[in-house]
């Protein structure tokens, strides 16, 4: 049962956005939930050296500077742990995932935090949690040869252990916007909202 959800808006256009349109009627669906609200619009820090450094340092062993430079990660993982139900507006940018989005992959991956590597290959950390996105696209077919978004979003989502992952997709806005918004509505409405 979803109790917790974290919302991430990753379109750059904060009204008329089909994406967070979508967000909020997801969010709609559980009104009892309690939301954290994560707007990338204004885009986050890219990882750099000094991040790196700091990940890779023992927590223990970690300076004053490195702790710092971990600090949005942290509060951002804590974000996503605190969860149990992610909905994520995802608005295809050039067949991809908006920059700001692959910004808040790259600080929420991160090894022996969210997820860890056996002998038996890479674990996710994250399990039991379950992860709705609104993909919407002006001409980009969900799942198709020039979608480059959608897989990727699932396989990181995946990597970190949550694999309970739902797509609505109101993609092809230009090419027939009514259809299209018809068809996410329709999935929308068709959303498991109890357990």
């Amino acid at each position: 049962m979803t109790k917790h959800i974290l919302r991430l808006d990753a379109s750059v256009r904060r009204s008329n956005s089909v994406s967070r349109d979508l967000t909020d009627q997801i969010v709609g669906r559980f009104p009892d939930a309690e939301i954290t609200v994560r707007d990338l619009a204004g885009g986050l820090p890219l990882i750099d050296e000094a991040w790196v450094g700091a990940n890779f340092t023992a927590p223990d062993e970690r300076s004053d500077a490195q702790k710092e430079a971990l600090s949005l990660s942290d509060a951002l993982i804590a974000e996503l742990k605190a969860a149990d139900t992610l909905v994520i507006g995802l608005p295809i940018y050039n067949f991809g995932v908006p920059a700001n989005l692959k910004a808040w992959i790259d600080l929420v991956a991160r090894a022996g935090v969210t997820f860890r590597y056996t002998e038996n290959g890479p674990e996710g950390l994250l399990s039991g949690k379950r992860a709705i996105i609104a993909f919407a696209s002006g001409g980009t077919e969900t799942g198709s040869s020039i979608d480059f978004a959608s897989g990727y979003l699932r396989h990181i989502l995946s990597f970190i252990g949550i694999t309970d992952v739902e797509f609505v997709s109101a993609d092809r806005m230009a090419v027939d916007a009514e259809t299209a918004m018809k068809k996410a509505k329709e999935q929308i409405a068709a959303l498991q909202v109890a357990a």
